[in-house]
């Protein structure tokens, strides 16, 4: 789960923004808190990598803490159960699973250095803002009055700073830069939500009057009623005019970008990579000089603010070029619903007390058109795109931060991967969310890519589904809707007298139906992923 944005907003993240648990106890204020049994640590353990592998593409700072087995076992020889029967006990397998989707590991067998093991992990959770593991014996969390051999020592993390020296030096070359393009531009990146530096982002446009994009990945970060706000850069399948705008500028800055296939249309975005500016976490790099390291993005971009000189060029010419988007066509009495008929209906319900969850696929693009109103949040996970990520996601996004009601997008083919998460949400009394479930018969996103009879998925009855799951004991309301008159009364129904329940609406649309984006990015990825083998 992606940490709360403040879409419109010049504060920095909120308590959201701090470490994120896996809240699935009895009563989902902490994570794992009773640790019965050594069933529950691994059980979960094996299901939450997938989770925490996303979230460490992310740069979110997750605590995982699972139940270990009993510190007795630790010295013997006995094989226990979920090991994989290497013929000896080994009780470093999942350990060694967790290794490479953490940036730090503990296991807890013993009291004597659980503080200090326990400390650093949270220290470098922080610190580096990724996930860590840590396992605790199942035993130990029954001592009700652990002593320790050495007494706790008070938790300190040195803040970090940027090379004085450096930071000058690069301010001076980017300003040069760009002081001197005709029409320079600005591209928010994801990495500015782990640097903090959104706010700082937001005040550099103010000052300097560039043209601002974001990244699809970054939607939310940046607001978009902000006067210089153009859209999503994403090539061809972008905002419209958006990438017109950044692949014809002379100069561009770049803050937090990644460079993945699925954010470049399979690296095939033309912006001049000869006059980019690519301000990371913690260094700079500008063309035709050595990269500047030890520079924290949000000094670099407060540095630049007060260096450049106000140039509208850009914007103006985005001005002159743009046209409005035109309206979907209107809907026959009980025609089949469509897809943009669908989101036309999802942007009126917008509110800046409302947070919208993409999930992988079709919904990326149809969210990304979305025009988020001042304080509205997204999240969407595009590097690490794990197809069922949004049902977690909402999952998590509705216990962490309850003052958002929460618009999930989610097509059936995600939907399958992790449809269990809604019984955990109708267990935990969350209120506050409205899924759409978008059933249109398949894996539209993977047909466009490779099609093949492994994409078609056996339907379901979702509604009855989830009607099983409440099982008359939660407070959760269903509907089903095939026409744009069916849709509008359960929206109707959902905004005006459902605001103390769970709303789950599933959306019948043919299976062909796929927004254009959605066409672009297959054909351009199926083209990457179809590249003959290089020969060596």
């Amino acid at each position: 789960m992606e940490n709360e944005t403040q879409n419109g907003s010049n504060s920095e993240p909120t308590k959201t923004d701090d470490i994120l648990t896996d809240r699935r106890n009895s009563n989902c204020s902490s994570t794992f808190s009773s640790m019965r049994a050594q069933t529950l640590g691994h059980h979960l353990a094996h299901r939450i990598l997938n989770a925490i592998a996303g979230a460490y593409s992310a740069d979110l700072p997750v605590i995982c803490i699972v139940g270990g087995p009993n510190s007795n076992d630790y010295d013997g020889e006995k094989i226990l159960y979920h090991n994989i029967n290497t013929g000896s006990p080994d009780f470093n397998q999942e350990l060694a699973c967790f290794r490479a989707v953490t940036c730090h590991q503990a296991v807890i067998n013993n009291l004597g250095d659980a503080h200090h093991q326990i400390d650093t992990a949270i220290a470098t959770c922080l610190r580096e803002s990724k996930p860590v593991y840590i396992s605790i014996s199942c035993d130990a969390v029954a001592i009700s009055r652990p002593t320790f051999i050495q007494e706790p020592v008070a938790l300190s993390i040195c803040p970090k700073t940027s090379n004085k020296m450096a930071l000058e030096v690069a301010v001076e070359a980017a300003a040069e830069l760009l002081n001197k393009a005709v029409k320079p531009v600005m591209v928010g990146g994801p990495k500015l939500r782990v640097s903090k530096a959104y706010k700082t982002f937001v005040e550099l446009a103010d000052s300097c009057g560039y043209a601002v994009a974001v990244m699809p990945s970054a939607k939310g970060l940046v607001p978009e009623h902000h006067p210089q706000f153009i859209g999503t850069y994403w090539g061809t399948i972008g905002t419209a005019f958006c990438a017109e705008i950044v692949e014809t500028a002379d100069a561009s800055l770049f803050a937090g970008p990644v460079f993945d296939d699925i954010s470049t249309l399979g690296f095939s975005l033309v912006f001049k990579k000869s006059k980019a500016i690519i301000v990371e976490s913690e260094r700079v790099l500008i063309p035709n000089m050595p990269v500047f390291g030890s520079i924290l993005m949000k000094d670099f971009l407060k540095a630049l603010s007060k260096r450049l000189k106000c140039n509208t060029t850009a914007y103006e010419n985005y001005r002159r070029i743009y046209v409005p988007e035109a309206f979907p066509l209107p809907s026959d009495s009980k025609e089949a619903l469509r897809v943009n008929v669908l989101f036309k209906h999802i942007q009126r319900m917008l509110s800046g007390d409302m947070s919208v969850v993409a999930e992988a696929g079709d919904s990326w693009f149809l969210c990304q058109k979305l025009r988020l109103p001042q304080g509205c949040g997204h999240e969407n996970q595009l590097l690490y795109a794990s197809i069922g990520w949004s049902v977690g996601a909402t999952l998590g996004y509705a216990q962490a931060a309850p003052e958002k009601r929460v618009i999930a997008c989610i097509g059936d083919g995600s939907f399958q991967m992790a449809a269990q998460e809604v019984s955990t949400m109708i267990r935990c009394g969350q209120r506050n969310v409205i899924i759409f479930l978008i059933n249109n018969g398949g894996y539209t996103i993977e047909q466009e890519i490779h099609d093949g009879p492994y994409n078609v998925i056996k339907n379901w009855d979702y509604t009855a589904l989830v009607d099983a799951i409440q099982n008359r004991e939660g407070k959760c309301w269903t509907a089903k809707v095939r026409c744009e008159e069916e849709l509008v009364a359960a929206i109707e129904t959902v905004m005006e007298n459902k605001n103390d329940c769970l709303c789950f609406i599933e959306a019948i649309v043919h299976s062909d139906d796929a927004n254009k984006e959605l066409l672009g990015l297959g054909c351009r990825l199926a083209a990457a992923n179809g590249r003959p083998p290089k020969l060596l």
